[in-house]
C-alpha cells in the first residue's frame, strides 16, 4: 500500500508542476507580454490545460485513488494522508466530469479574452469585449451543467472557489449583511463628512512604490521568495511555495491606492508562503478556499493597514517620503481620511462600509447570467442599475463600471462572493487573535507583527486546503461563516471616526 501511496504523491506532484506551468503564464501574461503575443500565449496556456486535464482525469490516478481507499478508511481522518487523499478525490471527482475539449476552449477563450478587457477598458467601450464574454458565459453555464443535479446553477462554480458553500448560504448571509450595511452608510451620510482632500496632491511614483514595499517587508514579506511588479490590476500568484509573486498599480493623485494593493496583495503572499513545507506539490499545498484566501489580504490591508495602532508607527515615516503633503496634517486626521465612507464607483477603491455592496452587485449580476434572466448585451444597464440601487451612484462610462474588474475576462464567475466572505472570515479570525495574542494593539502601535504573523501561520497558513472553509472556521473559532461579528466591527470603527 505504500507503493501506491507513493505512486499517487508521484502523479499528483506532476498535475501541481502543469499547474504552477500554467501560473507562471499567466502571470507573464498580465506582467510583461506584448498584446501581439496575445494569441499565441492563449495556444500555449490551451496546450498546458489539455495536458494537465488529461492527467488529471487519467484512469491510472482514478485506479490510484480506488486502490488507497481501503488504506484511507483505516486513518485518522484528521491526518494528512487522509486528508491528501479526500481533496484529491474530490478534485478528481469534479475533474472528471468535465470534458477535455470544454476545459481547453475555456482556456483558450479567456487567454484572449483578457486582452480583449484590457482594449476595452482602456477604449471605454464594452461592445469590444462583449463577443468575448458572451462566449466565457456560454463555456461557464456548460460547465456548471456538466454537475447536474444541483441545487441552483451557480452552485457548481461556487463551489470551484469555495469548497460546500452553495449560493443559498451566500444568499442568506448576504441578505443578513446588506440592511445593516445600508443603515451604516445612511448614519453616516447623516454626520459631518472627513476631510481628504490633502490626499489629492501629486504623490512621487517611486516613492509610494518604496513605502509599500517597507511596509510589506514589515508584515513579513522576504523578497528572496517573492517579487512585486506592476499590473492592470493588481493580483497574486504562486510557482510553488518559495515563488509567490504579488503586483501592483500606482496612480500619482491617489496615494493610497498602491498601498493598500500592496498590503492586500501581501497577505495573499503571506498566506502562500505559510503553507506546510511537507505538502509542497500536492493538492493541500493550497488555501482553504478563496474566502480565507481573502480574509488574509482584507486583514492586513483593512483591520491592521487602515487601522489607528498601525498608522501611529507607520504615519511619521509616511511623512517622512511626503513632507511637502503631510507634514501638517494630524495623524487622526490622516486616520479618518483614509477610512472615509464614500459610495463610490470603483470595488477596489471603496472603503469598508461600502465594499461589500459592490460585491453583492457583482454575485446578483452573474446569478441572474447563469440563470439566463439578462443577457452580456444587457449587462452594461444592468451594471448602472444596480449601482444606483445599492449605492445611489452611477457610472459615466463602461471604464469605471462594467468593465473595471478583470475576473469576467478570466471565466471566474463564482468568485466575487468570496471577497465579502473574506472580510467576515477576517473579523471572526481578528477576534480570536485578540483573544490569543496579548498586547496586540501595542505590538501593532510599535510595528511588530511577528507574533501576529505566527499565529496565522499557525492557526490558519500551515494547513493549507486540509480542511473546508467551514470546516476551518469552525475549528478555530467554534462558528461557522457568521456575519455579526463583521457587522459590529464595522459599527463600533465608524462610530468612532464619525462620532455617532
Amino acid at each position: 500500500m505504500e507503493e501506491k501511496i507513493t505512486l499517487l504523491k508521484q502523479l499528483l506532484a506532476k498535475i501541481d508542476d502543469l499547474d504552477h506551468t500554467s501560473a507562471l503564464l499567466g502571470w507573464d501574461q498580465q506582467v510583461y507580454l506584448p498584446q501581439a503575443g496575445a494569441e499565441e500565449r492563449a495556444e500555449l496556456l490551451a496546450t498546458i490545460s489539455e495536458i494537465t486535464h488529461n492527467l488529471s482525469v487519467s484512469d491510472e490516478l482514478g485506479s490510484l485513488l480506488r486502490d488507497v481507499k481501503p488504506f484511507v478508511d483505516q486513518l485518522d481522518p484528521d491526518s494528512d494522508d487522509a486528508c491528501l487523499i479526500k481533496v484529491a478525490q474530490r478534485k478528481f471527482d469534479k475533474n472528471t466530469k468535465i470534458p477535455v475539449d470544454l476545459v481547453v476552449d475555456f482556456s483558450r477563450t479567456t487567454a484572449i479574452a483578457h486582452f480583449a478587457w484590457q482594449e476595452a477598458r482602456e477604449k471605454n467601450d464594452f461592445k469590444l469585449f462583449e463577443p468575448h464574454l458572451e462566449k466565457i458565459v456560454e463555456l461557464v453555464k456548460s460547465m456548471a451543467e456538466c454537475f447536474k443535479p444541483y441545487d441552483h446553477i451557480y452552485d457548481p462554480m461556487l463551489d470551484m472557489f469555495e469548497p460546500g458553500v452553495k449560493t443559498q448560504e451566500v444568499n442568506e448571509i448576504f441578505s443578513q449583511l446588506r440592511p445593516h450595511q445600508v443603515e451604516l452608510i445612511k448614519i453616516i451620510s447623516q454626520q459631518p463628512q472627513v476631510d481628504d482632500s490633502f490626499l489629492g496632491q501629486k504623490f512621487s511614483d517611486q516613492k509610494q512604490w518604496d513605502f509599500g514595499i517597507l511596509v510589506a517587508e514589515k508584515f513579513g514579506m522576504t523578497w528572496d521568495r517573492s517579487r512585486q511588479d506592476r499590473s492592470v490590476h493588481p493580483f497574486t500568484t504562486s510557482f510553488g511555495q518559495n515563488d509567490v509573486r504579488i503586483t501592483t498599480r500606482i496612480y500619482e493623485d491617489l496615494p493610497m491606492s498602491a498601498l493598500f494593493s500592496t498590503m492586500h496583495e501581501a497577505g495573499h503572499a503571506l498566506y502562500e508562503l505559510g503553507f506546510d513545507p511537507k505538502y509542497r506539490r500536492t493538492p493541500l499545498s493550497s488555501s482553504a478556499s478563496s474566502a480565507f484566501h481573502e480574509s488574509q489580504a482584507r486583514l492586513w490591508e483593512n483591520v491592521i493597514g487602515r487601522s489607528k495602532e498601525f498608522w501611529h508607527h507607520f504615519y511619521p515615516i509616511l511623512q517622512s517620503y511626503f513632507p511637502a503633503q503631510l507634514e501638517n496634517v494630524p495623524e487622526l486626521s490622516f486616520y479618518k481620511a483614509i477610512n472615509k465612507v464614500e459610495p463610490s464607483l470603483i470595488r477596489v477603491e471603496a472603503d469598508e462600509a461600502t465594499y461589500n455592496l459592490h460585491v453583492m452587485i457583482r454575485f446578483e449580476i452573474e446569478k441572474s447570467l447563469m440563470e439566463g434572466q439578462i443577457s452580456v448585451t444587457h449587462l452594461p444597464d444592468m451594471w448602472n442599475t444596480l449601482m444606483k440601487e445599492y449605492l445611489n451612484i452611477t457610472p459615466l462610462n463602461d471604464s469605471d463600471g462594467v468593465l473595471q474588474d478583470v475576473h469576467w475576462s478570466g471565466g471566474m464567475f463564482g468568485y466575487f462572493p468570496t471577497y465579502a466572505l473574506g472580510n467576515i472570515l477576517s473579523i471572526q479570525l481578528w477576534d480570536k487573535i485578540n483573544y490569543d495574542v496579548s498586547d496586540l494593539s501595542d505590538k501593532i502601535a510599535g510595528g511588530d507583527f511577528v507574533e501576529l504573523l505566527g499565529w496565522l501561520q499557525k492557526n490558519v497558513h500551515h494547513y493549507g486546503a486540509k480542511y473546508e472553509p467551514n470546516e476551518l472556521i469552525q475549528k478555530l473559532t467554534g462558528s461557522r461563516i457568521n456575519p455579526i461579528p463583521y457587522i459590529n466591527y464595522l459599527i463600533n470603527k465608524y462610530s468612532d471616526i464619525y462620532n455617532f
